[in-house]
């Protein structure tokens, strides 16, 4: 039984790499998936038309890592940190 546990507790962290490089693409990767793309639109590698469409796909990309990254600005909104301070109330001078 203790074994079993250890075996899971080890096993969770490689189980967490694993998921976490599942969405990582390499260059080359992606440059496969944009020609098959490319390809699947009726372009033939080599024309003009291809490396049009590869390109825009590029920047179709870009454009869209910019406006992810503008969304996540985390300057462009003032940060409001509410912490309530117990206050006295003053005392009222005596009038004389």
């Amino acid at each position: 039984m203790r074994r079993m546990r250890a075996m899971r507790i080890s096993l969770l962290p490689v189980l967490l790499v694993a998921a976490v490089l599942a969405g990582c693409v390499t260059a080359e990767e992606r440059r496969a998936e944009d020609e098959e793309n490319c390809r699947s639109f009726g372009f033939r590698p080599g024309t003009d038309a291809f490396a049009d469409c590869l390109l825009s796909l590029e920047l179709d990309r870009r454009a869209a890592s910019r406006a992810a990254a503008a969304r996540f600005d985390l300057y462009d909104d003032p940060w409001i940190v509410y912490r309530p301070m117990p206050v006295r109330p003053r005392p009222r001078p005596r009038a004389r």
